[in-house]
């Protein structure tokens, strides 16, 4: 049953989220075709209005993702289609799974297609060794690679984003506990939870930094940061993302089950 569950919820996200990845990838190639042919000075303005559109489209890609898990949560949960999800063989376990699942799949597919988007739209040798001059230095330090770099940051993005959406979720199962203004209650309830895991994020990076001294530096001076203060906030900020993460899942399946008040 959780199968079928995650393959209703991701047909209902993507059948939305193409729209976007379709747009991205036209300005994407509208972009490259218009910068790649020179001496034309309306190309280049044109080429301009495409590079704009592609960013937008970007842009796009990500809030609409994350809005669409949103409504999709609400009104499978507790919308008009509650009335037959609730009647499915299926624990609240399995329905907040699904919907974990397909938050992890879609942000993930929508970062494949970002990514893409970016290199057919920009890619050039002059703009790749731009980018490892700047990032170099800093592998260098690591004794890493570019490549695992970039991974990182992308990786500790895509866990932010995820906190974002089960932050949303959270509010929306609390916000439906209330017996009117549910939607209100639940931006505020939505709004209040990410702060916290904000919050708790800043605080088990402040109780690490009481063993870490430069970890500390981060709270007690305004130098310029180096390479090792970076190095360890990057590895930090993904376990304390990862357990915000898990914490907050098992939170929300318990308030699932004390119980669902459908509108």
């Amino acid at each position: 049953m959780l199968t079928k569950l995650l393959k209703y919820d991701l047909k209902n996200i993507f059948k939305f989220l193409i729209i976007f990845y379709s747009l991205s990838i036209i300005g994407a190639i509208s972009t490259r075709i218009c910068f790649n042919i020179e001496n034309s000075f309306i190309l280049e303005i044109i080429a301009q209005i495409c590079s704009g559109f592609t960013i937008a489209m970007i842009i796009n890609i990500l809030i609409n993702n994350i809005i669409k898990l949103w409504v999709r949560f609400k009104n499978n949960l507790y919308g008009d289609e509650s009335y037959l999800t609730h009647t499915l063989p299926v624990s609240k376990k399995d329905i907040y799974l699904s919907k974990i699942l397909t938050t992890i799949i879609s942000l993930f597919i929508s970062t494949l297609v970002i990514a893409l988007t970016l290199f057919i739209a920009y890619y050039s040798k002059e703009n790749v060794e731009a980018l490892k001059n700047f990032l170099l230095p800093i592998a260098t330090a690591y004794g890493s690679t570019i490549i695992k770099i970039i991974s990182s940051f992308l990786f500790i993005l895509f866990l932010q984003f995820a906190n974002t959406v089960q932050a949303g979720f959270t509010g929306i199962i609390l916000g439906h506990k209330m017996n009117q203004t549910k939607i209100g209650f639940s931006v505020i309830f939505g709004y209040i939870t990410y702060t916290i895991t904000q919050l708790f994020a800043l605080f088990i990076t402040f109780i690490t930094a009481l063993f870490n001294k430069d970890l500390m530096n981060l709270f007690i001076t305004n130098q310029i940061i180096d390479v090792e203060i970076v190095k360890v906030t990057i590895y930090l900020s993904i376990i304390i993302y990862t357990i915000t993460l898990i914490i907050g899942y098992f939170i929300n399946i318990k308030l699932l089950k004390q119980g669902i008040n459908v509108e």
